[in-house]
């Protein structure tokens, strides 16, 4: 069985067929899915499907796009939802530089806010870095976040940068963008991430994996992802599924 660790099923594009989606996903392999926040409306839709749906778990935080939003208020919103039992992360929280906006020292202000937040309430975070290799990097050494620990969401960097994330026992979200051809950098960081440093993440409705690159992705297309990081690791889809879904059960404290 599969621990999805990183989706966005609050999203619109699943209004139509959310529910009969979301029930299909245990007769075809996937166990657990982590529901992550990008905004303060996407925490809330998050917490609602907490409630509907008993294997799926959320975690509370907001995009580094999205951070123009946020404030001391919201800030404590945030804190305060924590606490709800199947809350298992902070998260996503980072930084973005692909977009021009919000400018990079708001984006930096909330991104050490919600490490602090994450201290705080003793929850790991979900790490989104787009070209802000370095800047990630020294927040986090910065904010002491080894302390902390979590899992960089999409990891797209070369092994080097994953060398240094190792050191700080920090996890690696692998997606489907380990299917693309294009994607050299990445098969060789997962040739030399450890398998029980891997979780596996579709970040759905994106980065849908060959052969469906391009379409709404699902956590149904998680079975080409193992298929690639096993051939990748020279080890069974059985161990991928088996090792990855250890791993996250272990940072998110999932029994």
């Amino acid at each position: 069985m599969i621990f999805e660790s990183h989706a966005h099923y609050d999203d619109e594009v699943f209004d139509e067929d959310r529910d009969r989606l979301l029930l299909s996903l245990r007769e075809n392999g996937i166990e657990y899915v982590l529901n992550v926040g990008s905004s303060i409306e996407n925490c809330r839709r998050t917490l609602a499907l907490m409630e509907r749906y008993p294997f799926v778990y959320g975690a509370m935080g907001v995009h580094p796009s999205e951070t123009e939003e946020l404030n001391e208020e919201k800030l404590a919103w945030l804190k305060e939802q924590c606490a709800a039992p199947k809350v298992v992360a902070v998260g996503e929280i980072g930084l973005d530089y692909h977009w021009k906006e919000p400018e990079a020292s708001v984006q930096k202000l909330w991104f050490e806010r919600q490490l602090a937040l994450a201290g705080e309430v003793g929850l790991p975070v979900i790490i989104h870095s787009r070209d802000a290799a370095k800047d990630t990097l020294d927040i986090l050494r910065a904010n002491r976040a080894e302390k902390i620990g979590g899992v960089i969401h999409c990891f797209s960097y070369t092994k080097e940068i994953a060398r240094e994330y190792l050191e700080m026992g920090y996890y690696f979200g692998i997606g489907g963008v380990i299917t693309f051809k294009n994607a050299k950098k990445l098969k060789e960081a997962v040739q030399y991430i450890p398998m029980d440093r891997i979780l596996l993440e579709t970040d759905s409705p994106y980065l849908a994996p060959e052969p469906n690159r391009g379409m709404r992705n699902s956590s149904l297309n998680l079975p080409y992802v193992v298929q690639e990081i096993a051939a990748l690791k020279g080890i069974s889809c059985e161990e991928v599924e088996k090792i990855t879904g250890d791993n996250a059960k272990k940072l998110f404290r999932v029994k």
